[in-house]
């Protein structure tokens, strides 16, 4: 339970990261704003991704798994269209950019705190 709430932290501090940087289109109005689309993709990625994924399996393997690029950027936004403190300004780039830097940034700091 103690990882969940680390991760869960790390996930929300690094969109607030993300959001300070403009070139990436990604706004996030709150802390708190961060803390609710963080946990809005842990249910997506749950709930939604493993059926996303099954669906677009054809595609995942015609493009060597590339669309599952595009499956982490429809998430992705689906979650800026259900938490109101979360915007996606630069369309379908940012949303395809957004979630690899979102990991890249979770990723180093994890590393960071382990």
């Amino acid at each position: 339970m103690g990882d969940l709430l680390v991760i869960w932290l790390v996930t929300s501090i690094s969109l607030l990261i993300i959001s300070q940087i403009d070139f990436f289109g990604i706004q996030v109005k709150s802390f708190g704003s961060a803390l609710v689309v963080a946990l809005v993709l842990g249910i997506l990625n749950a709930l939604l991704k493993p059926i996303l994924s099954f669906i677009s399996f054809p595609l995942i393997i015609l493009t060597f798994g590339l669309f599952s690029v595009v499956v982490n950027a429809a998430i992705f936004w689906l979650a800026s269209a259900l938490v109101d403190g979360f915007k996606i300004k630069g369309g379908c780039l940012s949303a395809l950019i957004g979630p690899i830097v979102l990991s890249l940034i979770s990723s180093l700091l994890m590393t960071i705190l382990r």
